[in-house]
């Protein structure tokens, strides 16, 4: 049986007020905590708890994995100059995102609800009031996170059926993958969840493949042996495991970077856990699961690379891009096209590519439909939390029971950028943007969480089900540290991150948009109640599918509360 601690949240549940129609509360709080099919934290009846233990592992998992596995490791040997500092480098990495997952299940079992990084930051930077959800809300609706995936997608699929990848037909087929995800996880939610999770077994299955393939390859299993006529490697005798190593400060900052990078996603069940089934027991399990898949399967594949493809092929793989311009001056899907074209062609011969750029395809797909899924309830996490216009309406499930408006804010966003966005340096600088925020927002709670910590935030009473170690935090805290601060240092001759713009402009750009936020909580929320005279305060209703959501009243100052106006900012659906 298990203990009170492992299966009770943190918080009780907030007061909500009874729904009369269309959202109206009377003047009457309750509890819903003694209410049957309730969840004790968050209120979201159980009905709309579709994610069980294998669901968000391949939340998780499907959210690491896209590209990168494919494309990181010659461009990580690039950087470290040997495969032994690669592996240190892989390793060091994994301790990285070790101590994320380990610093997001102690928030997911704390505070067991949707919104990742905007419920753990509104817990901690209470004052001044709804500042910090404006803060994030503006990156919340603003970043496309799709854009880039879905043109990676459209390459690798246009590849597989032997059409030459244009700006046009890229595009073209991007816009169809994201409305897909768009229609499957907003109209068919089981299927589209199902579909999710097959797309993250398929991926698990294709990296056991290239792993048990590699490692039959070194063991000499017939069958299995580089084919004559390529580079035979010797990348596992002691003096070439260490032969060229670059220990200098740049090329290791560079090289953790990418690796870092390579692993970010462990947050992303985070964002769902309102719709998660017994929360608090599921994050504990579902992200160090997921996290550990992901670690064996970086290090497997690795050292099936290193098995069969030569240290000399990897390093060239640069100059054989061909489809690298839309996303990066690095060609960072290229490197996987190329890499991974080297692998099976020595095993298996020349004639796969165009399926296994099918293989890739549906990877990148498992990737958006992740991305997409979360993404979307933290929109909606947003309308619930009454500070946007058209809460109510971004708040909402309707019609097919999903958080279709929410998905649908992703998916205009990223499609806009995605079309607007011209090849070269405007698309990198988007996708630099896109990740900049997050590394942020990693510094902010990791820092709040140590604060948690100490005497003057007692009052709090942080004692969640899941503690995770001091040091560990410390450990994630810097590493974030050390993130935001990469980019803002001027990178060596000859590897500059744009052509045209400053190596520091993405950096620029996502700390001024947060200042928007700042700037629309000051306006409205500040300057705009004391200059007319009245307050606001933060009421919860229920939907009509009994799930809440607060909504702003203007509370006339002196008026003792009897007179309430609903504020601006609420919208109908």
């Amino acid at each position: 049986m298990d203990s009170p601690s492992e299966t009770e949240p943190l918080l009780r549940p907030a007061q909500v007020q009874r729904k009369v129609t269309n959202d109206i509360p009377v003047e009457r709080h309750s509890s819903v905590e003694g209410e049957p099919n309730c969840n004790v934290f968050d209120n979201v009846p159980d009905t709309k708890k579709q994610i069980g233990l294998a669901s968000a592992v391949m939340l998780i998992f499907n959210r690491v994995i896209g590209t990168g596995v494919f494309a990181a490791p010659s461009i990580i040997l690039r950087s470290s100059g040997s495969v032994g500092m690669t592996f240190v480098m892989w390793i060091l990495g994994a301790l990285v995102a070790s101590a994320g997952t380990a610093v997001y299940v102690e928030f997911g079992t704390g505070l067991p609800r949707s919104g990742g990084e905007k419920t753990y930051m509104e817990y901690i930077y209470r004052r001044p009031r709804f500042m910090v959800t404006c803060f994030y809300a503006i990156y919340g609706l603003l970043i496309g996170w799709l854009s880039a995936s879905s043109v990676v997608f459209g390459e690798y699929t246009l590849n597989a059926l032997a059409i030459q990848p244009t700006n046009v037909n890229v595009r073209v087929v991007a816009l169809l993958c994201s409305t897909f995800c768009l229609t499957a996880h907003g109209a068919f939610l089981n299927y589209g969840l199902k579909l999710q999770n097959a797309l993250g077994f398929f991926k698990l299955f294709v990296l056991v493949i290239i792993a048990v393939s590699g490692l039959f390859s070194l063991a000499g299993v017939p069958g299995f042996a580089v084919r004559a006529g390529y580079n035979v490697p010797h990348n596992f005798t002691w003096s070439s495991f260490w032969e060229g190593s670059d220990i200098g400060l740049n090329a290791f900052v560079t090289g953790m970077y990418n690796v870092i990078w390579s692993y970010i996603g462990y947050s992303n069940a985070n964002y769902a856990l309102s719709e998660v089934r017994d929360p608090i027991r599921t994050i504990k399990r579902a992200a160090p699961l997921a996290m550990t898949l992901v670690a064996v399967a970086y290090l497997s594949v690795n050292i099936a690379y290193f098995a069969v493809i030569s240290k000399q092929d990897m390093l060239g793989g640069g100059t054989m891009a061909a489809y690298g311009s839309f996303i990066t001056k690095i060609h960072f899907h290229a490197e996987a096209n190329f890499f991974r074209a080297l692998f099976f062609r020595n095993i298996f011969g020349p004639a796969t590519e165009r399926f296994l750029s099918a293989v890739i395809a549906l990877s990148v797909l498992g990737n958006l439909m992740s991305i997409l899924f979360t993404q979307g309830r933290v929109v909606q996490e947003l309308g619930r939390e009454g500070v946007l216009p058209l809460s109510s309406f971004f708040a909402s499930n309707k019609p097919f029971n999903a958080p279709l408006a929410g998905l649908f804010a992703q998916w205009l966003i990223s499609m806009i950028i995605m079309v607007a966005a011209p090849p070269g340096d405007a698309y990198l600088f988007i996708v630099n943007f896109s990740s900049y925020p997050l590394t942020i927002f990693n510094m902010l709670i990791s820092g709040g969480l140590l604060l948690l910590y100490t005497p003057a935030f007692k009052s709090y009473d942080w004692c969640p089900p899941f503690r995770a170690w001091k040091f560990i935090v410390v450990f994630f805290f810097l590493s974030n540290v050390f993130l935001a601060i990469v980019p803002m240092i001027p990178p060596s001759p000859g590897s500059d991150v744009y052509e045209h713009l400053p190596y520091w402009s993405h950096v620029v750009i996502a700390l001024s948009i947060g200042l928007l936020g700042i700037i629309y909580w000051f306006v409205f929320f500040d300057w705009i109640p004391r200059k007319r005279g009245y307050h606001i305060v933060q009421e919860t209703v229920l939907q009509d599918d009994g799930v809440p959501r607060n909504v702003l009243r203007q509370i006339p100052n002196g008026s003792g509360g009897g007179i309430r106006h609903q504020f601006s900012n609420e919208g109908s659906v």
